[in-house]
Parts: C-alpha cells; structure tokens; sequence
C-alpha cells in the first residue's frame, strides 16, 4: 500500500504502545453493537410483529457486506479515524469533513440512545424511573458522566472494561437461546404482519430500527493507532464480531416474540427480562435486566470511546478545531470526550419527555441516518482509492460488487428511517459547512501570522500533534 501524505495524516504517536489486541478488538466491535438494541428493539418492533425478522435478516446481510468493506478499507488505510479517514482519503478534505461531522453526531446521539435505554432497564426494578420523565434522564445522564470519567482516564482501561462487559452481556444472551427457544408458543407469531402497513413498508421499517444494533460495526477501524497490527487485527475483529452478533440478534428476537404476546412486547420496556421471567420466573428475568445493565453499560463505555478518537483525528488533520486535538496527561482527547459527551447528555433532556419508548426510538433513528451517511461514502472508497492510484493493491471483480451492495442496502436503509429523521439529521449535516468555513478561515490566517505558532494548525502531521493538557 502507498504510504502517501494522506495516509500519514491519520495515524498516532508512533513512541506510543498499542493498547488494543485482537480480543480487545473483537469485544469493541461485539460490544459496541450488542448494547441497548436487543434488550430494547423486541419492543420497538412489535409495532411490525413477527415480520421484523426478514428485517434483521436484510438488515444482517448489508452489515456483513460492509462489515466486508469496513474490513478491506482497514488493509489499506490502516489509520485512526476509520470511516473520517478512508472518506478523507478518497474523497477529500471537505467531504472527510463532512464524515467525521455526520459520524462524530451519530456517536454522541447513539450514547445519548445507550443511555436511554440503560435508564429503561433501571425500570424493571424501580418502575417509578422509567415511568419519569425526569428520573429517566437522571439515571441516563449519570450513566453517560461515568463512562466519560472511565475514558478520559485511558484507552486501555477503557479497552479492559469493554472486554469484562462483552463476556458478561453475551453469556445469558446465549443461554436465553438455548432455553427459550423450546418454550415459545407459535400463536404468538400470528399476525405475522402486525402494522397497518405493506409487508414491503414493514420489512424496510423494521430494517431501519434493527440497523441500529448493527450500529458499531466498524468500531474497530476508529482507534487504528492503539491497536496491535491494524491491518491484520481489524479486518478479523470486524467480520468475526459482525457474523457472530447478527446470528445472535435474529435467534434472541425469534425466542422474545415467541415468549411474549405483540400487546405485551409493546407495553414492555425491558422486553427481554420480562420474555425471561415468564419462561422461568422473577428472579430469571432479574437475572437478565442485570446482564441488560452491564450490556448498556459495555456499549456506552466502547462508544465513548470513540466519540474522542473521531475529531481527534480530524483536529490533527485541521479539519476540526485544534482543541479536539489536546490530549490530558493520561494520553486521552479529554476535550472530546467531555464535549461531545455533554451533547449526548443534553439530547437526553432533549427527548425523554416524549416517554423512554419513544425518545429511544426517535434516539436511535436519528443516530442511524447519521452514521448511515458515513457507511454510503465508505462503500465505494475502494474504488476510488484505486482509481486514484493511492493503493496498490489490485482490484478483483468483487469488490465494485461488494461496494455496490453495500451502497444500494444503505441507500434503502436511509429511505427507511422515515421523512422526520431524515429531515433532523440533514439539517445538522447542515451545520457543518459554516463550521467548515470558519475553521478553514482560522487556519488560514493562522498561517499568515507569525504570531500564531500553534503547531496543530501549521502541520497536518497526526504523528507530530503532541500531548497537550487541558
């Protein structure tokens, strides 16, 4: 692969060590995407009913093939940043721009998403904080300060807590399989179409809602610089994660809506502890609120994770403002983290007053389509990479194919987030082209002045942003 300056923008500290293996790796990725989605969505599909398992299926099959992609991309441009970096690279600076903007948002609102439905599970044992508006928001905010605290302390630590939580999150999920699955009653699948809709309009919308557990996919590719041999470890972390989670998905919902009538599974907000303590009593579905907590909990923890490593690497390619950039004494973006994660926080108090159903659902779609536009640049980066003589690895037949695959399910899976997200979500993409001109501006005169001698506005060099305190 051609080591050009546009590769050499996005790395890290090269005296650093790597702090992320294969494990690690393997658990950001699964417990990035296994967070507050199984354990919240049975209840937000089953407005469309038994249906909604062609929608995971759909939804299953577009994350493998961009997973697949994701994979690819990480072989050729192993650096930090994953979708930011391979856009800014094949694209350019103001499209790699507008990426790391749209991915930034779709990181924060999914910890605000996260959070949301950590507070629901809160719920199974104190009723009284999911039926409140306000303890709601409370109990998730809470939540969201903690995880913060965890990874402005460190990258390992952070990569110690993910691990512990994906073992944790993924044990009683399986034995709720193993189990469940010789208890559900088959009534409980008629309808099979349970919306007012087409099977067609059913199956995209549920689509949509399912993209957001697959949410994470690429986690991976984003702290390229703290992992152990990136273009051998991602590529592996990020299929190997992505087919096991959407096996695990579609085998969790098929036994929640066989435990549970539709009328129930929409009354409930924790479905899966409620489709456990039916089959096997109070204390069983205790057992699984529990594992939803540390679940919810894993997930925030890995997102926050990589709400600081995103407009890192765009500050140290000045595309981001440089305080983005400014690391704390334990080698961490503070800065980030703590901003992007306040934006979380007040998208909470935000929302929850629609009810903790609602807001999580209206959360999480907003959270798609942001990270939806990301995945559609990234499906065909490859072609264009190659196109543009920027690696030189050969091309097979496959991988426009691939490419190709991935850029119409996207493109299908933005159509089925609804008018209203669409609109929200475009209108924030929006705000990043002033944001855009004001930052090129200042950097600009930054370069004309002798006074200003900030060295993360006079060098795109990733490599040479040293560590700043905040």
């Amino acid at each position: 692969m051609s080591r050009g300056p546009e590769m050499k923008d996005a790395g890290q500290p090269a005296a650093r060590p790597a702090a992320l293996g294969f494990w690690g790796c393997t658990a950001l990725v699964v417990g990035n995407m296994i967070g507050s989605g199984i354990f919240l969505l049975p209840a937000s599909l089953a407005v469309y009913g038994p249906i909604s398992i062609l929608g995971w299926l759909a939804t299953s099959l577009g994350a493998i093939a961009l997973a697949l992609v994701f994979a690819r991309l990480a072989k050729r441009v192993p650096a930090s940043g994953g979708p930011y970096a391979y856009t800014r690279v094949a694209y350019g600076d103001f499209t790699g721009f507008l990426i790391a903007w749209g991915y930034w948002i779709a990181l924060w609102a999914g910890n605000a998403g996260v959070a949301v439905g950590f507070a629901g599970y809160t719920g199974y044992f104190f009723p009284g904080i999911a039926a409140s508006p306000g303890f709601t928001a409370a109990v998730a905010i809470t939540a969201i300060v903690l995880t913060t605290a965890i990874n402005v302390r460190g990258v390992a630590q952070a990569g110690i807590v993910q691990i512990i939580t994906t073992v944790l999150k993924v044990a009683p999920l399986v034995a709720l399989v193993g189990l469940g699955m010789w208890s559900v009653d088959a009534a409980n699948y008629a309808p099979f179409n349970a919306s007012a809709g087409s099977a067609l309009a059913a199956v995209a919308g549920s689509a949509a809602l399912t993209l957001w557990a697959f949410l994470g996919l690429e986690s991976a590719t984003v702290p390229a610089g703290e992992v152990a041999r990136p273009e051998i470890t991602i590529p592996r972390a990020t299929v190997l994660g992505t087919v096991f989670t959407a096996i695990l998905y579609m085998a969790v919902t098929m036994v929640a809506m066989g435990l549970l009538s539709n009328s129930a599974l929409r009354a409930s907000t924790a479905p899966l502890a409620d489709a456990v303590g039916k089959l096997a009593g109070p204390a069983a579905g205790s057992a699984i609120a529990i594992a939803a907590f540390v679940s919810t909990f894993g997930a925030l923890n890995g997102f926050t994770l990589l709400t600081g490593q995103v407009p890192m690497s765009a500050a140290r390619d000045r595309l981001f403002p440089p305080a983005f950039a400014r690391l704390s004494p334990q080698g961490t973006p503070a800065f980030a983290l703590i901003l992007s994660n306040a934006l979380a926080a007040l998208l909470v108090l935000m929302t929850t007053s629609r009810g903790l159903v609602e807001a999580y659902t209206f959360i999480t779609l907003l959270a798609v389509f942001a990270a939806l536009v990301p995945y559609l640049f990234c499906s065909l980066a490859e072609v264009l990479l190659h196109a543009a003589g920027k690696s030189e690895r050969p091309l097979g037949l496959a991988v426009p194919a691939l490419g190709l695959v991935s850029f119409l399910y996207t493109m299908a899976a933005i159509y089925g987030v609804g008018a209203e997200v669409v609109l929200w979500g475009f209108m924030l993409l929006l705000l990043a082209v002033p944001i855009y001109a004001a930052q090129r501006s200042h950097e600009a005169r930054g370069r004309a002045s002798p006074l200003i001698g900030n060295p993360l506005m006079q060098t795109g060099d990733n490599h040479a942003a040293g560590r700043r305190s905040l």
